[in-house]
């Protein structure tokens, strides 16, 4: 079985900076990529970016120069900076663990923007 645990949430100020952390566990298949999606009250779950195992990252226009991914396969683990937090990213952050059989996902962890 495959655990995904993203952590990181919290509370942050509008131009701050905040990072996310997605751990994988378990019988961990073969990783192709890692993404995070995020989705805020009423609105639809929002891709934001993705690291590719081997090769490289990408990312959502919306969050595109502020956000950035980055991995550490020794630890498995896949992290989220994010700077100059806007408003319009609070949300709860998923983390999507993509192997060529299957997607695992995480609970989310909240962030929320306040001053």
């Amino acid at each position: 079985q495959v655990q995904v645990v993203e952590s990181g949430g919290g509370f942050v100020e509008p131009g701050g900076s905040l990072t996310l952390s997605c751990v994988v566990s378990g019988r961990i298949p073969t990783i192709l990529s890692t993404n995070w999606y995020r989705q805020a009250p009423g609105k639809e779950r929002e891709w934001v970016a993705r690291i590719f195992t081997r090769g490289p990252a990408n990312y959502a226009d919306s969050v595109k120069g502020r956000f950035t991914i980055s991995r550490d396969n020794a630890k498995n683990a896949v992290a989220l900076q994010m700077s100059n937090v806007k408003r319009e990213d609070a949300a709860v952050y998923y983390c999507d663990v993509v192997s060529p059989f299957d997607d695992f996902w995480g609970q989310g962890t909240q962030v929320t923007v306040s001053s």
